[in-house]
């Protein structure tokens, strides 16, 4: 049954308060207090079964049936027959068990914290020929503002003057950044990765495109389907045949202490106890292997999924520019032509010209220090390296000082996506250096994998161009190729692939956020992604390998498995001593032993989850 925000911050007083009258009744009883030791048990049991009560009761209002009805029967009936010992048992076993359950998802649950966090709350609006910091809210349309760099855009707006390079991955999932000119359109929540630049509002920050996706975000999450609980699946048919087996000994046999033996046998411990543990202890196993699963509910649809949708930047893809081709004019290296690039490209902080830089110090090249740098925003570089004139930066940067026709002559096909940095030495065409987000190593054969684990359909799903995204899914097997993309977008073919199964998605940027809080299992890719996503997610995969969904599929399947074994076990043995009872053979005394015994087997049971 679905928690009470004011029931959950109760459960660890409920589970003290039944362990401290269980304490203090057996002390009681121990020193000859019988009278008084029944009125501590009754007060234990008291506030659990009052708190379950009223959970049954909402919860029958939504048509909401679970393991708790079982519970509440067993415990008023222990108090009404005069067994309070097994009725603070009970209350005890129940709290600690609910208890486990939500501490399992409020390990790692904060609720789209870091989506909100990363709303921009202030901008720099020019007011009279100065700079002043305002709030958000009091930006209106055609208001002038300066973007600085590292800055998330704060509302939608037009280029204002200058050169805008903003990375906006985030949103569209578009690896490269984009350079934007005067009037061009900018959305909000895209980050400036180049000069401080000039935005002019056309929305306010309410309307704006980022605003709409923390909105889209939080209803997904709101309007998502529950996961039901594995032990209320199995709660019916015990309840049916604990009241079944009571009411024919009752009939059968007009003896009340049979009757009370086979309820108080029926306390449902096995249910309460063994799907918790061995939950928690499955997320646990999975925490050590860089693994983070946020709930035991996420845990058990981890082992039901059927469908998968993924994205493509971060994710299927590296995320990241690499240098992927290099062509060079005659008398240079490829080499020596990364090297005079990225030695001039020390002196800018173009996204871009931080690739080459760190390209080249990963090759072990030795950069020289450039001088007389001129620095024309969002367009290329020109300096002396060595004392040789080098000219670094986009095709018609570089062009203008070569002439298009040189240049040309190394230029040939390259895949979509790829971005071309030219590069002039000495006012002659030097070469080209091909930079592309390039698909994970492993990505085939991990697809692979996932099918042979149950996966039945595969869809990529991405907010880059179709040309893109198709060159990237050539080879990789893949069900349905979806692009161009925006968040509400990827929401729907989330929702439209539900028809064939449980979905999961994976994904990595603030435009995934809605998707994976609107799929039945979302995935994020927590070590590089937004933090947007790892807050809607489901799951967090900490490390940076896609390839960790394979083991948390496998553990999550290994710890439902074995969940559900203590479950049929213990419920069996259960059932077993209700006939028992029910014959005659065992009083109530020795049926709450007999129960606990069955408790701590089962849970030993779902303890395995931790190993293997």
């Amino acid at each position: 049954m679905t928690q009470d925000p004011f029931v959950s911050r109760l459960r660890p007083f409920l589970v003290v308060w039944p362990l401290i009258g269980l304490a203090a009744g057996l002390a009681a009883r121990w020193a000859g207090h019988d009278g008084l030791a029944s009125a501590l048990w009754i007060a234990a049991s008291a506030p659990v079964l009052a708190v379950l009560l009223a959970e049954i009761v909402g919860g029958l209002r939504r048509g909401d049936f679970g393991l708790d009805i079982v519970a509440a029967l067993s415990m008023s009936a222990a108090i009404v027959i005069g067994e309070h010992l097994a009725a603070a048992i009970v209350a005890l076993m129940y709290a600690g068990g609910q208890y486990l359950e939500g501490f399992a998802e409020r390990r790692a649950q904060r609720e789209m914290t870091a989506l909100l966090a990363r709303v921009p709350r202030s901008a720099m609006l020019h007011v009279d020929g100065a700079l002043e910091e305002v709030p958000v809210e009091r930006i209106e349309p055609g208001d002038r503002l300066l973007v600085r760099r590292g800055d998330v855009v704060p509302v939608d707006g037009r280029v204002a003057g200058g050169v805008a390079v903003l990375d906006q991955s985030a949103l569209t999932g578009e690896s490269m950044p984009v350079r934007l000119g005067d009037g061009d359109d900018v959305l909000s929540g895209s980050t400036n990765a180049g000069d401080a630049f000039d935005l002019e509002a056309t929305r306010t920050a309410a309307d704006s495109t980022y605003a709409g996706v923390v909105r889209l975000a939080e209803e997904a999450q709101r309007s998502r389907a529950p996961m039901a609980r594995m032990a209320d699946q199995y709660a019916m048919v015990f309840l049916g045949v604990t009241v079944l087996l009571a009411g024919l000994t009752g009939w059968l046999t007009a003896e009340p202490v049979r009757v009370v033996a086979v309820l108080v046998v029926a306390t449902p411990c096995p249910l309460i106890l063994a799907v918790p543990v061995a939950l928690m202890a499955g997320i646990s196993r999975a925490a050590k292997s860089g693994i983070l699963i946020k709930s035991g509910k996420a845990l058990e649809m981890l082992a039901r999924v059927r469908a998968l949708v993924i994205d493509k930047t971060g994710t299927l893809t590296a995320g990241t520019a690499h240098i992927v081709d290099t062509h060079v004019a005659p008398g240079i290296s490829p080499s020596e032509l990364l090297r005079m690039a990225a030695s001039l490209d020390q002196a800018s902080k173009h996204i871009i010209a931080e690739t080459l830089v760190a390209a080249a110090r990963a090759q072990g090249l030795a950069l020289s220090v450039p001088t007389t740098v001129e620095d024309t925003p969002g367009a290329g570089l020109t300096g002396r390296v060595d004392g040789r004139l080098v000219s670094v930066g986009g095709f018609q940067y570089v062009s203008a000082r070569v002439g298009d026709a040189e240049l040309r002559k190394l230029s040939r096909d390259r895949h979509p996506g790829a971005v071309g940095v030219a590069v002039a030495i000495d006012g002659k065409a030097a070469g080209l250096i091909i930079l592309a987000d390039t698909v994970r190593e492993g990505s085939e054969e991990l697809l692979r994998r996932l099918r042979a684990g149950g996966i039945e359909r595969i869809v990529l799903a991405t907010g880059d161009r179709m040309d893109v995204a198709r060159f990237v899914s050539t080879g990789l097997g893949l069900d349905l190729v979806r692009a161009d993309l925006t968040p509400d977008q990827k929401v729907l073919v989330v929702l439209s692939e539900r028809k064939n199964g449980p979905v999961m998605m994976i994904g990595d940027g603030v435009n995934d956020a809605p998707a994976l809080a609107a799929a039945d299992l979302g995935v994020a890719m927590g070590a590089r992604g937004a933090a947007a996503s790892s807050e809607a997610a489901d799951v967090v995969l900490l490390v940076d390998h896609l390839d960790r969904i394979l083991p948390a599929m496998a553990i999550a399947r290994r710890s439902r498995a074995i969940a559900l074994q203590s479950v049929v076990v213990g419920m069996g043995l259960s059932i077993a001593a209700m006939l028992a009872a029910a014959a005659g053979h065992l009083q109530p005394v020795e049926g709450a032993l007999l129960q606990e015994v069955i408790d701590v087997a089962v849970i030993f049971n779902a303890l395995r989850a931790l190993r293997g």
